[in-house]
């Protein structure tokens, strides 16, 4: 069935009220009245829903409700250097498919390009955001946002059960290692196309956060978080 998100503001017991962009869409579709759809509040509730007998595309009738059973049980925070081209677009799409909670991209000191208007570029990726997480049956829309740099970012990572960073040059720690403890939270750190300079490393340690291997191949910038939170769905039983 298609897809859509709306605000809980919109959400009543018994229909829904369609954004403009919804309706249109709609519209485009050409559902008829029987014809079914869901709904999501954006918070794990799915709607089934179809239109009213007057194919109003403005408002949706209720027809049941239910807890969204796709979204993963570890919350998932991905922290991603910016990255140049179309690299951050499918990066964010792919992380959103996988399960990613949360996506922040920040600025490392080998980055290539740092957009200059940073507001613009984040508001491009939470449109990609919402429409995999239509396309992917997802129960939230992850936030996308930006950290300044790879400090403030640690900062709000460490907040989770397990932090993990990535790192090209690491052959001792390897994923599947750190994995096989217990977390109900994670955020974990990606790199830029240049990888992360070795202060860069180092600060990290000295916060305590273990620098980790995803095996003994160089990944892309924009492969890497996809190969990461695979690992991270499929140790914990979500995939």
């Amino acid at each position: 069935m298609f897809r859509f998100f709306a605000d809980l503001k919109n959400i009543s017991s018994d229909s829904i009220i369609l954004s403009n962009e919804d309706s249109k869409h709609i519209r485009t579709l050409r559902l008829r009245p029987n014809e079914m759809f869901i709904i999501c509040d954006g918070n794990g509730t799915d709607y089934v829903c179809k239109l009213g007998e007057t194919n109003d595309c403005t408002k949706a009738e209720i027809l049941s409700k239910n807890k969204n059973l796709t979204e993963p049980s570890v919350l998932c925070r991905v922290f991603i250097a910016y990255q140049k081209g179309d690299r951050l677009d499918i990066a964010v799409q792919k992380s959103v498919e996988l399960g990613a909670n949360d996506i922040t991209l920040f600025k490392s000191d080998r980055c290539i390009a740092v957009p200059n208007d940073i507001p613009k570029k984040i508001a491009r990726l939470q449109r990609i955001s919402l429409e995999t997480a239509k396309l992917c049956n997802r129960g939230i829309i992850p936030k996308i946002s930006s950290s300044p740099n790879l400090e403030t970012a640690v900062t709000d990572a460490i907040s989770s059960d397990l932090t993990l960073f990535f790192y090209e040059s690491e052959d001792q720690l390897h994923i599947k290692s750190v994995l096989k403890q217990h977390f109900s939270s994670i955020s974990i750190f990606t790199g830029p196309e240049g990888g992360f300079e070795p202060h860069e490393v180092e600060y990290v340690r000295s916060k305590n956060i273990p620098i980790v291997s995803l095996g003994p191949r160089i990944l892309r910038s924009e492969t890497a978080p996809v190969v990461a939170l695979a690992a991270i769905m499929y140790q914990s039983d979500n995939m």
